[in-house]
């Protein structure tokens, strides 16, 4: 089963968003071995990581967090 992790709103970090969801990832290894994704965006300030346990598409295709063409949406779901 993939791990999921996230934050919304808050203080900003002095180490970055980004890297704080790298850290959150990592935490989650055991539950996804095979890729790791993070998505965040500063203003409302909200994050998404993703470790992935690929079973069935075990391509690139299944990378997440997965943003929509228009770039409006993004998901990360098991």
């Amino acid at each position: 089963m993939c791990g999921l992790a996230g934050f919304l709103g808050g203080i900003p970090s002095e180490a970055g968003d980004d890297a704080i969801l790298h850290r959150m990832a990592r935490t989650l290894v055991h539950r996804g071995p095979d890729d790791e994704g993070i998505w965040s965006d500063r203003d409302p300030r909200i994050g998404l990581a993703h470790r992935r346990l690929a079973v069935l598409d075990l391509t690139a295709a299944g990378h997440q967090p997965m943003t929509a063409a228009s770039g409006r949406f993004v998901i990360a779901f098991n």
